[in-house]
Order: structure tokens, then C-alpha cells, then sequence
């Protein structure tokens, strides 16, 4: 009977567990980032875009033509997994030497009700000057977002209710000159790994 009991309840969580990624976008888009997702052989990631970078001036995904472009969505604020993701690029664009200036790594806040143009702008240089900080409206953040299947969503804090952090998709996309998807990496790929396909890429 106990061993029947555990059997059921497994089954239970497991068909729980199917029924939300069925009905919960937000929590499919979490377990499964649609990044593979393609229409005649071209993923469906990123697209137009107006965005504000750290002088204050607009920008849009057309300032990037005619490179490659590292784009991260994160925020400020991030205790690890951004600064991680940051990291990583920063180390792979270094290990690339002079091909580096053929990518544009870009970083995109998805906490524009803190992350402010300066605010953003001396963060990511502390990475590596090359890096472009991005913010904007939340409606602005909120479409850039869905273009690439970023998943997002504020936090409360447990100790401070003031306060919050912020769940994300941790990805990193390799756009190609054109702006279309090309692959991605996680914050957990090493930089050599990262550097070697971009070299490839590249070259």
C-alpha cells in the first residue's frame, strides 16, 4: 500500500508538473526557453526594437547592423547569475583578440524601474568598455522581451517588502549582422568554450 501511495503521488506531481508548463506560458518559458523554435529553417528570436542606452540618446536593433551581437538580459541589482553572464563575455571578447570588434556585446535591463541610462552605463563598464548598456519603458523592455523570448518577473523581497529582485531567462544570444538568431550560450559555458565558437563564427 505505502509503495502504491508514493507511485501515485509521483504520478500526481508529474502530471501537475505537465498541466502548468500546458497552461503557464511563464512557467514553459522558464523549464523550456523557446530559442529553437523555427519558421522555414530561421529562429524565431529577436526583431525590432527602440531602446535607450547610456547617454540618454534612442537607439534601435537597426545601430547594430553590420556585426555580430552578444545580447544578455539582466539587471543591476543581479547578485549572480548576471554578473556571471558578463563575465563570460567579457572573457570571451578578450580571448578573441582583434576579431572581438566584429561583435557588440549588448546588455538589456529588464528592471528599467531602477536601472537608469547612468546607472546602467557604469555598471557594464566595469565588465568591459566595449559593452553597451540598454534600458527603456516597461512597455519598451516588455516587447524587446517577448522578441526574444525573454521570461521576466519582479520578486518581493521576504526580508525588506520595499524591496525586490527579479527572476529571468539567463541566456546569451549570438545575433548575426543581419540581426537574426544565430545560437545562444548560459552563463555557465566556459570562456574558452564560448571563444572557440565564436572564432569560428567569425572568421
Amino acid at each position: 500500500m505505502a509503495a502504491r501511495s508514493i507511485l501515485i503521488g509521483v504520478a500526481g506531481a508529474a502530471l501537475g508538473l505537465v498541466a502548468a508548463v500546458a497552461v503557464l506560458p511563464q512557467v514553459r518559458e522558464r523549464l523550456f526557453p523557446a530559442v529553437d523554435q523555427q519558421v522555414s529553417g530561421k529562429a524565431l528570436v529577436g526583431g525590432a526594437f527602440t531602446l535607450t542606452d547610456s547617454s540618454g540618446k534612442a537607439v534601435t536593433d537597426q545601430d547594430f547592423r553590420g556585426k555580430y551581437a552578444l545580447v544578455f538580459f539582466g539587471f543591476t541589482s543581479c547578485p549572480d547569475i548576471c554578473p556571471a553572464g558578463l563575465q563570460l563575455m567579457a572573457g570571451a571578447l578578450a580571448k578573441l583578440g582583434a576579431k572581438a570588434e566584429r561583435i557588440t556585446p549588448i546588455f538589456i535591463s529588464i528592471d528599467p524601474e531602477r536601472d537608469t541610462p547612468e546607472k546602467l552605463g557604469a555598471y557594464v563598464k566595469n565588465f568591459d568598455p566595449r559593452l553597451v548598456g540598454l534600458t527603456g519603458t516597461p512597455e519598451q523592455i516588455a516587447a524587446v522581451a517577448k522578441a526574444y523570448k525573454v521570461y521576466y518577473a519582479k520578486v518581493p523581497s521576504k526580508e525588506r517588502p520595499d524591496d525586490y529582485t527579479m527572476d529571468h531567462t539567463s541566456i546569451i544570444y549570438v545575433m548575426d549582422p543581419k540581426g537574426e538568431f544565430v545560437t545562444h550560450f548560459t552563463p555557465s559555458t566556459s570562456v574558452d568554450e564560448m571563444a572557440a565558437k565564436l572564432d569560428k563564427l567569425v572568421s
